[in-house]
């Protein structure tokens, strides 16, 4: 099992939930995914994409402006 951070903060749609799906593609089973970003609908989208590939979401801290996203493949 690792840990992957993707930073894509100054980033916006569709360039956050491109680098997340990368990420999962680059991933194996039990790896945690760790994105890191400021804008406020990426915020809404990758929770969403993450819940349809019926990954486990861990977290979702801060707001829109300034938020991270912990989920586990």
């Amino acid at each position: 099992m690792s840990e992957t951070t993707i930073d894509v903060r100054g980033e916006t749609c569709p360039v956050p939930l491109v680098e997340t799906r990368k990420a999962i593609m680059n991933s194996s089973p039990g790896d945690i995914i760790t994105v890191i970003g400021d804008h406020p609908t990426s915020m809404e989208e990758i929770p969403m994409a993450i819940e349809s590939l019926e990954l486990e979401l861990l977290s979702i801290e801060g707001k829109g402006d300034g938020w991270s996203i912990r989920f586990r493949r």
